[in-house]
């Protein structure tokens, strides 16, 4: 039996790109990309052509751990 593509055992994954991602989370390009440097935000996944794209699952639990960390604090 064939394995398949990881693209395929996550079909419902969905890629957002940097203006979803921007309303999601409140952020500016310029932040994002800093706190992608400081390893501190998702990295983004190439998509062709020169495009990125990050995981939706990645930006929602990068959320959930900011919603989590308020309530602690």
């Amino acid at each position: 039996m064939a394995t398949q593509p990881r693209a395929f055992l996550d079909a419902k994954e969905r890629l957002l790109r940097l203006p979803e991602v921007k309303a999601r989370t409140g952020k500016g390009t310029t932040t994002i990309y800093r706190e992608m440097a400081a390893n501190t935000f998702p990295k983004p996944v190439p998509i062709g052509g020169g495009r990125v794209a990050w995981r939706e699952s990645q930006i929602d639990a990068w959320i959930q751990a900011r919603i989590d960390a308020a309530q602690t604090a």
